[in-house]
């Protein structure tokens, strides 16, 4: 196999596969369950689990498993052989319909917020048909959805495919109004840009902050960082250019779309971006990606770092979720074709989202809320916490004609000159993009920029997805019933534009001034996580997803729990590994080097010999040595004492009020002391070290 095509899915049980393997009627119940969603029968399971076997022992596979995505942010899997004894004390490979369609799981020792006790272990993992079994390492995962004995939702799938079924019946009732009586499915779609850092293993293996907390707690800036823009889409490294072509391989392999990768805006910074595709396949093919990013730059002695901010003071990594709606036959319902203001269909998807984005803000923010991302969002190109839209000039004109009921004066689109007589003319894009907008029209999709970058794609998608199956929903509701569609219609558009133009930004999402203007627009600005989680519970939001059968609400208030538990478990983690740090490591060092100082000093004053360089870099370190022992000594008393809080949400509001703070203070007294140290006691590794250390 020496061509891509011939190498792409080679290790995925896919179409072609189930094609050449199936019985014709087996093949194509599958394809009605992939299209449909429809039900499968066991008798048919059989069949598929059996070629199933096949395949993945002709191509390695021993074991199999349910691979699923629990509330811990990765994926889980247990591995089961396919041997089963038989008679004559040998071995045969076996694999029932039973085994494909349903397992077990230990649902007690995976978050539930409540919704399981230690005692109630049962827990059960279903196959998703609708995304293709695939062969990793010697084992056949087939990706499963994850509940409770009691069917509650213990993962993030679940409730991402109910968001999609129930997105998908909206629209297409809308479509059907627009006399579009073809279409059965309507699918959202995804393509998840996904940034990252990539360091050097020797120089990771000697941060304890970076191994424990996938970010660095101290570190001075050094003298060259992102400042001369010469990073970003530089020519790539040799040793990163190897990696790259080998993560290539191994997702190709695996049938993710992998198209896209370069060089990013920090120094060691980089990102990969893959095609678009259904939301659930995406959301599958992004946690593949994560993982595999990561095992792939262990074998080029690189470590690949996915946390949202590792580095102070250079950018973050996001994940920039480009979302549309498609029909099953592909078309684009958010494409606004060569006369957007012509297009009413268009117009009313459009706002349909618009209307989402507006009435569930709170629930979007929420949805991207971790410990990571409040260090990454407002600045370094990561957008504001504030919820806005960008919908670029030529659709804010046409939406500003439809409310004011003024002729929209369509322009021509407009030549772009380069200045070089050889070179083509293009036309401009009607739409600029803004990179400190949270959720930007780019032409045919919306890109919601606010996700971090080690976060499953799905929690931001059930919103989106919920949100605008509401907006479709009411318009639907009133439409069917009326006499005069097109007069119907415009009223609906032009109340939407008048009731959640306040959502609609197209200018500098950084500017101090705009923050003032969204306060006095009604808009949140939740800030943390403590601030943002909340929302999940909010009555209005509960509503929304009882009434779509999402979410009950007994689901949302464990991910209420599970996140607010997993914000204070990672910043408490950070503080003891920051006092760890400090206490074992740098306050002896600053000390020794200190004690060194002195030892100079003393001999050149024997010698009469001018001393005040020592004495002035002594005076310093030691006021910073003392602030960092009282700010630790602070902090391991809140470390000690914060268990007492009467529940997790004033856990977290400790944590962010009085730890953080905290820790913030330390670190600037030690990055202070840290550029007058000697290079030769500093017991890590420098910012420049790491961010330069792969030639």
């Amino acid at each position: 196999m020496n061509s891509v095509p011939e190498r792409f899915g080679r290790m995925v049980f896919d179409d072609k596969a189930m094609k050449a393997r199936l019985p014709k009627d087996t093949y194509k119940a599958m394809k009605k369950t992939i299209k449909d969603g429809k039900r499968l029968d066991i008798a048919i399971a059989n069949v598929v689990a059996n070629a199933m076997k096949d395949w993945a022992v002709e191509n390695g596979a021993t074991h199999y498993t349910h691979w699923f995505q629990p509330m811990t942010g990765i994926t889980a899997e247990k591995h089961d052989s396919f041997i089963s004894p038989s008679g004559d004390g040998s071995v045969i490979m076996e694999f029932s319909g039973k085994e494909l369609v349903k397992g077990e799981s230990d649902a007690s020792s995976f978050p539930s917020g409540g919704l399981r006790a230690t005692f109630e272990a049962r827990g059960y993992t279903a196959w998703d048909p609708t995304s293709y079994a695939f062969i990793k390492e010697g084992v056949l995962c087939i990706p499963t959805v994850f509940c409770s004995y009691g069917g509650e939702a213990l993962d993030m799938k679940t409730p991402l495919l109910r968001s999609m079924e129930v997105i998908s019946k909206q629209a297409v009732r809308i479509l059907r109004l627009f006399g579009q009586n073809d279409v059965t499915t309507v699918k959202t779609t995804v393509g998840a840009e996904q940034e990252y850092f990539l360091i050097d293993t020797d120089l990771y293996d000697k941060r304890k902050d970076l191994v424990f907390t996938g970010r660095t707690l101290f570190g001075s800036k050094p003298p060259k960082s992102q400042e001369l823009d010469d990073h970003y889409f530089g020519s790539i490294k040799t040793r990163v250019a190897a990696y790259m072509k080998d993560l290539d391989e191994e997702l190709w392999k695996l049938g993710i779309l992998a198209k896209t990768e370069h060089n990013e805006a920090a120094p060691a910074q980089h990102e990969l971006a893959p095609v678009v595709t259904t939301t659930n396949i995406a959301t599958d093919h992004n946690q593949l990606t994560m993982e595999i990013m990561q095992k792939v730059a262990k074998r080029h002695n690189m470590i690949c770092l996915l946390h949202e901010k590792p580095f102070e003071g250079v950018n973050g990594s996001g994940k920039h979720n480009n979302w549309s709606l498609c029909t099953g036959d592909g078309r684009n319902l958010l494409d606004p074709g060569e006369t957007p203001y012509d297009n009413a269909q268009f117009l009313l998807f459009l706002c349909a989202v618009i209307k989402a984005v507006d009435n569930y803000q709170d629930l979007l923010r929420a949805s991207v809320a971790s410990a990571g991302n409040d260090h990454r969002l407002g600045a370094g190109e990561a957008p504001p916490a504030v919820i806005s839209m960008f919908l670029g000039d030529e659709l804010n004109e046409i939406l500003e004609s439809i409310e004011n009921d003024t002729a929209y004066d369509a322009k021509e689109k407009v030549q772009m000159k380069v200045g070089v007589h050889v070179l083509p003319r293009f036309p401009k894009d009607t739409t600029d993009r803004n990179r400190t907008s949270p959720f930007a029209f780019t032409g045919n999709k919306f890109e919601f920029r606010m996700l971090g970058s080690a976060r499953s794609i799905a929690s931001a998608n059930i919103v989106l997805n919920t949100a605008v199956a509401e907006s479709l929903k009411s318009y639907a509701d009133r439409l069917e019933s009326v006499d005069n569609f097109e007069d119907a219609l415009h009223a609906l558009i032009k109340k939407t534009i008048k009731d959640h133009k306040r959502i609609i930004f197209n200018g500098n999402g950084y500017d101090d001034e705009w923050i003032k203007d969204a306060e006095g627009r009604g808009l949140y600005n939740l800030r943390t996580t403590p601030d943002a989680i909340p929302s999940l519970v909010a009555d209005k939001n509960v509503k929304l997803f009882e009434e779509h059968k999402v979410f009950t609400r007994a689901e949302l208030e464990a991910r209420h729990e599970i996140y607010f538990e997993g914000y204070c478990k990672t910043v408490n983690i950070e503080a003891l590994t920051a006092i760890e740090m400090v206490n074992k490591d740098i306050l002896p060092a600053i000390s020794s080097y200190t004690g060194k100082l002195c030892e100079t000093a003393s001999r050149k004053k024997s010698f009469n010999v001018d001393t005040s360089y020592e004495d002035e870099i002594i005076t310093k370190l030691s006021k910073l040595t003392a602030v960092i022992f009282e700010k630790t000594g602070e902090l391991e008393n809140v470390i000690a004492n914060i268990k007492s809080a009467k529940n997790t949400v004033d856990e977290a509001n400790t944590f962010r009020d009085v730890v953080i703070p905290l820790m913030n203070e330390i670190r600037a007294a030690v990055d202070e002391a840290e550029t007058v140290t000697s290079a030769e006691y500093w017991p890590y590794p420098s910012y420049g070290d790491l961010l330069f250390g792969v030639k």
